[in-house]
Parts: C-alpha cells; structure tokens; sequence
C-alpha cells in the first residue's frame, strides 16, 4: 500500500482584508501557515500591508479519503518579526473537511478571522479557494517503485520559497516507526516561527479524535475513528455520534414490541415442473402470505407483527406450492411448522442479528421438505424494521412506509443582462420606422423573469439590469436568454447558457467576468440574430429562503465553504396520538383514520409509518437533526393517508390535514427532555374543528455554552443579505418561487410527499388577504399596545392622587433623580435585573403551541373563513365578491384615517419651524427665546424638579380645560386640506 490514498488537497491563499496593524508603525507584513495532517505550508510575507494579495496554491497529501471529513484545516495569520518590531498573531481561520469540495466546485470564499482568545485584538477577513485533486489510480508495483525512488513529497514540497518553514516529514514517512516522533519545530527553520504556531495540532477541537502521535500508513491512520465513507462527518457530529447513545437508544419514545419472522427460502424433496412456491404465516385470525417465486428463487422477506395486537400464543409458517393448469390454479401445502411465542428469543440491537435455521416441514402427504426462516421478537429499533412488512401500517404498501426526505439544495442565480449589439429584426424598414420596444426573458424551468422595456433607434439597446432565480440541484440543462419585441410580440432571437458551466462564487466581492451570447431566430433556419452580453453567476453567499421568515428552520448559505459546524443536536420523539378523530368513511359504514406525521426542520423532511383505522395510533419513532441556530422552528403535522387508494379518476387521493404543532428551540432549555401533549386544531371552511392530541418528546442537546451564546450575536441570514439585500416584493417572489421548486420536487419521490402536505407545511398561503388573519395581528399590536397603555394608567393614577402615598413616595424618588443623576442609569439597570429575578419562576415550563385564540379562529364568521380558503383569483359569484369588496374598502377606510391622523401629528410638529402660520411660528419664536434666558438664568435641575412637581399637582389646582401647549399643538396647520 502507498503512503497515500491517490488525492491531493489544494489550498490558495487568496488576500487578506483590513488587517490589524501588529507591528508598531500602524500596518502589518503578513504570512499565513496552513496546517492539515501533520504537513505545514508557508506563503510569502507581504511587507507593510494591511490588505495584502498572495495568490499562491499550496499542495497537501491527503492519507486517506475516508477520514479527510475528520481532518481539520487550520490557517494562521503572523506578523513577519524581521519587518516589525515583534512577531504577533493576525487572526486564523479553522475549516473542518467535510466543507472540501471537488475540483471544478472551487470558489473564493472570505472568513472572518477568529480570536485566539478572549482577548485577542483581531479583525478583517481571509480569502481561501480549498478543494481536492484525485490523482487517477496505479497498480501496486508503480507505487511502490515510486517510493523507493522518489523522496516523500513532504521532504521539498512543489513551489517552496524562500524562508519557508521546514519540517520533519521525511522523518515521519520513515518505515521505521519505533523511531519516536519529532516535533514540527524541533529543528529550527530558517525563519523563526512563533510560539502559536509550535504545535498545530494543539487547537483542534477533538483532540482525541485525531491522531497525533505517528502517521500510520493508509487506512490504519484512522482505524480507531469512525469509519464515514463520502459522509461529511464534521467533528461536531462525529462527537454526538460517540458521547450521546440517543441516535440508537430510542430513549425518547417507548419500546414496541413486535414479533419479526425473516423467511428466506425453502428445499424440496419433488419439483413439479412450472409451480411456484410461498409461505403462509398464521397467528390466530392473521394471516399473511409472501411474494410466490420458482424454486430456482428466494423469499428473503421480512415481517412484523405487532405483538400487542396478537390474539394467539403460536406462530405457524406453512410452504405451499401453486401450480397453474390453463387459467386454473391447484394449490398443495408442502408442511407446516409451529412456534410457540412464549419460547421465541429476543434481540436487543446492538445484538447481531438472528442468524435463519433450517426447520423440517411437518406433513403426511409430501415429506422431506424445509424451510429456512428466523423467528425473534425486538423493538422499533431493530434494523429489519424500516424494510419489515409491518401489521399495523397495512403490509408493504410503499405510500404507508416511513420514509426520510431532503429538500433540493436551493441557489439564487443572478443574470445581468447589460445589452444587446447587432440584432436582426425580421423586416429592417419596419424597425427603423417604428423603433421598436425590446425587453430580455430569462426562462429557467418553469419560471420566467423579464427585464424592462426600452426604446432604441439603434440595435444595440442597453439594460444594466439584475435579474434573480431560484436553480435547484440537480440544475436545469439550460438557462434560455429570449430578445422579445414587446410592440408586436414577437421574438427576435434566443441564446442558451449551460447552467454547469456558470461560475459560483460567496461574496459580493468576487469579481465576475461578462460574457456574449450569440443570439439565434426560432425558426427553422435558425440563422445569426445578434448577440447579448450578459453576467451571470450563481450566488452561494445567500440562504435561499422558502419557509416563512417568523418559523424559519433553516438560515445557512447555499455555499458548502460557508457553513458553520453544528451547535447542538434536536432529537424528537413522535410517540403518538389520542382521540383522533374519523377522516373518511370505509364503504360508507363506519368512519376511520389512517394517520401519519411529517416533522420538517432544515433541508430534512421525516415521515413515520401509516397506522391504518386507529384513532390512537403509537409510532413511538424517534430522529434526529442537527442544529445550526438556536433561533429556529420544528414544525409537526398530523396528517390522513389517502393516498394508498385511487379514487374514481385513477389518481392517488389527497391526504387530509388533521392539524400542526410548532416548537420553537429558543424555548428549550438545553439537555432536558419535553414530553408533552398537545392539541390538533384544524382551520377548515366550517370554522375550527379540534381534531385530537399528539404526544411529541423533544429534546435539544448543546456541548457548547460558548456556541451558543455566540450564535445570539450573530447576524440571522448570511452576510450577503445585508451587503446586497433583495426588496420586500421580490423576496416574497422568490420565496413563493423556491416553494413551488421544494414541493415539486418531493412530489416526484417515491412515495411521493404530496403537495397539500408540502404547503401546509410550509405555510405557503400566508401571503394571502384574510379578515381572520388582519383581526389577528390587529389584537397582537392592540396586546403590545397595552403594556404601555398599563404603564401611561399608572402614571396618571398618580398624577391625579388616586393613591396618596404612592404619589409622594414618587415624588421623593423624583427629587433623588433629579439632585443625583448619576444614579439614574444603575437604579433602572436594578430594577429591571430585580423584576427579572422575580418573574423567572412564572417561567413558561412547557414549549409554546398553535394558539386558537391568538389566531383569532374561535369568534370567525362563515363568510370569512370561506373568503380565506377561496382560491386567487376568485371562484365565488358577483354579489359575494362585491360584499366582500366593500368589506375590504370599510377596514382600509378606518386603517386610512388612522395613517392619516398620524401623518397630520408629524405635519404640525414640522410646522412650527416652516412658517407656514407665520403668527403661531412668532409665537414659538417668542417662547423660545424666552426659555434659553430662563435656563441660562435658572439651574437645569431645578427647573426639571418644579416642572415634575408641576406636572404630578393636586387635582384641585388643575383645571378641566386641555392646557396651552395643547391647544397651541391641534391648532398648527397639516396638509390635510391639500388632500383632494
């Protein structure tokens, strides 16, 4: 075997930006060293320069693939000590491998530098390009020729310059391993190296995981690690998978218990020439048959029984043989073996599996026959569960599975259309004389974006205009340009970009290089036609956002190098549902429910098996997700599986929505477990309708105070959302756009994930006008409103002496505040630590659910809820499109009026100073002057505490009249008058 695994890991060391300045004389002269698996590279150092441009590519061995996603990249910055007064640390940055991506995938992406301690004075940010090389494979001989006559490519590394650091590599690649390892510095180099950088591997995050003390020759390196073939396994997850047991204990939902029988194949004494063969297994009044196969074929199929619906104590298995005689069948049984229950082992994962025996079939008419199967009883957690046919979820049918789904990864692809030269109109005399109106579609898909019109008498018209879509992994083939003639709507030619060959890039920084199109008709000629000039990319810096922004699970860019580790682990445990109630009707006799759940967080959907015509259905099924902010949301559905059965038209029925839970994991406390109930309330055209209870366990693990702290100061969306943001409108265009990409892709997995699940789910008709949902968030601003109304009550009861006491006690704190203002700021500070203090124990101890009356669902009109289900555009008739209409126009009359008295409150306050009424700006002119003499005259305190003492006096020295001030303010002109 080779001393490596055939791929290379190349780093380019980009540029560095706003750098702190280390050396004394306000600039820096730095050089990165990049560290991974035990090799060291150094660049170049850039003398006085705060933002300096290396550019240069550094080449690393990767020992082995399988465990490149556990190595970590460390780059540390330096101040160079022989052009500064001290050699001092620039900042680093930390990259795990499971972020490497392919060669071809490479895109400059800059990371913030990080502190190396708390108190480290560090900023600006590194530009790196990491990728890796696979060299293609050789036979044994030509490796180990080439290691016998070529020196380690540790020893002088390609592209080594001078004052680069030196190591012992060639000492490590020795086949002499008794030979205790040196440390990288140990020799002293050319160029002295600082004291961060004697150990790289001292700061790795899991210490225990890396091995630090030989490199070990091929797959051996790594053999005590978790093996993670082409896994992404950060060193985050890594460590939850070792320390936390969860992921296979199933110890937030309670252990089933089902009988498993793995029937794998029969032997028989006569063959009958074209019969096929099955097994019939019985227990009681259950009865289930497997597939029929030739003799030449084997069953291998697995079923479970669900051991607390058994209604006997012996499992008979029964081999029959079929043989088809013209368009008859004769079957024969070839012998029957039985189990009794009570005697069947049991297995406990990570027990190894039960190895199949072979049984002798008992019969009197054909013996000699066997059966080869395996009979234990386990838990859900057994591995044969997920492809058991399972009793309780109606056999094998595929849509009644459960079954893991994964969003597309989802990019804003941006197109910069810039112009158009040399266009051939279809009748030159014609364009010359009506000058024509052209505009750009850019088609990806099914969507479809133009830019605007413009009028040129030329044909070389200019738009210099963006215009965004949502691509979705796989890519659609072809990105398609269409030059269009507005006027008379036609086309005057297209072009075609390969969505492959558009470069990706992370930053707004990055600078992309324009590109001409030629341009073609749609005929059949297909003749020159121009061409356009374009820049297009597809930006990795943005999360493309497809949930609503309040219940968000996800905010990661689409960048794979962007990506952060996880913070913590959210592991929900579905255990079951009560009172459920019927859904449909079975042959119009008696009404059932077929129910499953959906929990969607991040990219990750999960759906746990159908239990079929139960209304208190247990899945006790338990997953896991990794969690990236704490600000999220887990978002449960209850849902009827019609889709098992064709209706009428031969098309899979619609599942029914039984209800939704949200939880959001700022609410949780970390390392607790939340088992709770909680309501189902579905909103349909009737009103609302209470649909049962579902019993979830939720608990949300974090190995990091630190990470997760951190995550709170930091921004929600990727930076490029701040830099270059998108409008309101056009976020909420491509956000419904990545919705209709996200559903039609789980619509087309096998089973399919249907699209009235998906937009349920992600809420997709929010955008839409309902008078249930403006009353809504009418009483939240009316809720947040009274908290200071409550404040301004209290404030009144002791302006007018309602409680005497309280009212001097003010007045003596006024006067404190006043005399002593420095103490102001810490006796707020106090207070609200105090109330704080003293309100944690009415603490919300149960994670917050739908609210019904929050929602504003129980006191709804009929009329109103079938306003909100109606579709857009309307189905309904005239007079009930025109009632609602004049509904509509009374709420935005009142919500008019109300802008309207706010704006004239704003228009008054600027009055006072644009002499629009001369003699009221006179007067305020007057007063003003008058007031500067008072308080140079009078000092500020003072006057401060007669003015509170004014404003706080008895009621029998007030009068009932609105004061001065008052009556001056109303009377100052607005530009309501000017409104027509």
């Amino acid at each position: 075997m080779g001393e490596s695994s055939g791929r290379k890991l190349m780093v380019q060391v980009c540029n560095a930006k706003n750098l702190m300045p280390k050396d004394g004389q306000g600039t820096a002269s730095a050089y990165a060293i990049v560290d991974f698996d035990g090799q060291r590279r150094r660049t170049n150092t850039k003398s006085r320069d705060l933002n300096p441009q290396w550019d240069e590519t550094l080449e690393f061995i990767v020992h082995d693939k399988d465990s490149m996603a556990l190595e970590i990249l460390e780059v540390n910055l330096y101040n160079d000590k022989k052009t500064g007064k001290r050699s001092t640390f620039l900042g680093k940055v930390k990259l795990s491998g499971s972020t490497f991506v392919k060669s071809g995938s490479e895109t400059v992406a800059y990371y913030p530098l990080e502190k190396r301690s708390v108190f480290s004075q560090i900023k600006g940010e590194l530009g790196l390009k990491v990728w890796y090389v696979d060299d293609p494979p050789e036979t044994e001989n030509t490796g180990e020729q080439k290691a016998e006559s070529a020196p380690p490519a540790e020893e002088k590394p390609p592209g080594n310059l001078e004052g680069e650091i030196k190591e012992d590599e060639p000492e490590k690649n020795k086949p002499d391993e008794n030979k205790p390892k040196e440390e990288p510095t140990a020799e002293k180099p050319k160029e002295e190296v600082p004291e961060e950088t004697a150990s790289p591997k001292q700061e790795v995050s899991n210490p225990s995981i890396v091995q630090t003390e030989k490199p070990k020759q091929g797959n051996e390196r790594h053999h005590e690690v978790l093996k993670c073939t082409d896994l992404n396994v950060s060193n985050g997850e890594l460590r939850s998978l070792s320390s936390d047991r969860s992921r296979s204990a199933y110890d937030l939902v309670d252990p089933m218990p089902f009988l498993y029988v793995r029937v794998v194949k029969t032997k028989r004494a006569r063959l009958e020439t074209g019969s096929t063969v099955y097994a019939n297994l019985s227990i009681g009044t259950r009865s289930v048959k497997t597939k029929s196969e030739t003799e030449s074929k084997d069953w291998d199929q697995v079923f479970a029984f669900d051991k607390e619906g058994l209604n006997s104590t012996s499992l008979e298995v029964s081999v029959w043989s079929e043989v088809k005689e013209g368009e008859e069948k004769s079957e024969s049984c070839l012998g029957t073996v039985s189990f009794d229950l009570q005697e069947v082992p049991r297995r406990v994962p990570p027990d190894s599996p039960l190895a199949p025996q072979w049984y002798t079939l008992e019969s009197e008419t054909t013996p000699g026959n066997d059966v080869m199967l395996a009979v234990w009883i386990g838990s859900q957690a057994d591995e044969a569960f997920q492809e058991a046919w399972l009793s309780d979820s109606g056999g094998l049918l595929p849509e009644t599975r459960a079954k893991v789904y994964l969003s597309p990864k989802l990019w804003y692809l941006r197109l910069t259309v810039i112009q158009t030269q040399d266009l051939k109109f279809a009748s030159e005399t014609e364009a010359k004389v009506r000058n024509p109106e052209l505009c750009v579609k850019a088609q990806l898909g099914a969507q479809v974006f133009k830019t605007g019109r413009t009028s040129s008498g030329s044909a070389n018209p200019t738009w210099n205009e963006d215009l965004v879509l949502v691509a979705a992994e796989p890519f659609q083939p072809f990105l398609v340009l269409i030059v269009e003639d507005v006027s008379n709507s036609k086309t005057v030619g297209h072009a075609k970009v390969h969505v492959a060959t558009i470069e990706r890039r992370t930053d707004d920084q990055i600078e992309l290089k324009s590109r001409w199109f030629n341009l073609y008709s749609e005929d059949e000629s297909r003749s020159y036609a121009g061409r356009i000039h374009v820049r297009v990319c597809l930006e990795g810096g943005y999360h493309v956002i497809d949930e609503t922004a309040h219940v968000t699970s996800d905010v990661r860019a689409s960048a794979k190098q962007l990506t952060k580790p996880p913070i913590g682990l959210l592991e929900v445990g579905i255990r079951g549902a009560t009172n459920l109630l019927p859904v449909k009707t079975i042959d119009g006799t008696h009404g059932t429910t077929d129910a499953f759940v959906v929990a969607k967080y991040g990219p990750k959907w999960v759906r746990t098996r159908t239990i079929m015509d139960q209304f208190n259905p247990r899945w006790n099924e338990q997953y896991t997700w990794d969690v990236y902010d704490p600000c999220t949301v887990l978002t449960i559905g209850v849902f009827d599986n019609g889709r098992y059965k064709t209706g009428e038209d031969g098309k899979p029925n619609r599942d029914c929505r039984i209800g939704k839970v949200r939880v959001r994991l700022s609410t949780l406390e970390t390392n607790r477990v939340y088992a709770n109930s909680y309501s189902l309330v579905v909103l349909l055209p009737g009103g609302a309708k209470r649909m049962g209870e579902i019993e979830i366990a939720v608990r949300f693990s974090c190995s990091s105070w630190l990470s997760l702290i951190q995550a709170y100061a930091s921004p929600i969306l990727p930076r490029m959302h701040y830099v270059r943001p998108f409008g309101p409108a056009q976020q909420d265009i491509l956000r419904q756009t990545a919705m209709r990409i996200v559903t039609a892709r789980l619509a087309r997995s096998e089973p399919a994930l249907g699209q009235e699940v998906v937009q349920f789910m992600l809420d997709s008709d929010t955008h839409m006008w309902g008078m249930r949902r403006s009353k809504a968030n009418w009483f939240r601003v009316v809720r947040c409103l009274s908290r200071a109304a409550t404040l301004l009550g209290w404030v009144d009861g002791i302006r007018t002496w309602v409680h005497p006491p309280m009212t001097l006690l003010v007045h003596m704190l006024l006067a404190a505040t006043v005399l002593c203002p420095y103490l102001v700021l810490p006796t707020v500070f106090l207070c609200a630590f105090l109330i704080l203090l003293l309100r944690f124990r009415y603490r919300q101890r149960v994670p917050g659910n739908i609210d019904v009356r929050m929602s504003y669902v129980d006191m709804v009109s009929l009329d109103e809820l079938d306003e909100e289900f109606d579709g857009f555009p309307t189905t309904r008739p005239a007079e009930v499109v025109k009632m609602r209409y004049d509904r509509v126009r009374a709420v935005a009359g009142r919500a008019q009026t109300l802008l309207g008295d706010v704006a004239a409150q704003g228009e008054r306050l600027e009055a006072l100073f644009s002499w629009r009424d001369p003699r009221a700006t006179g007067i305020f002119a007057v007063v003003c002057l008058m007031m500067s003499l008072l308080f140079y005259a009078v000092p500020f305190r003072g006057l401060v505490l007669v003015a509170l003492f004014y404003y706080l006096r008895h009621p029998r020295f007030r009068d009932d009249m609105p004061s001065i001030p008052t009556n001056f303010f109303r009377r100052l002109p607005s530009f309501s008058d000017q409104i027509m």
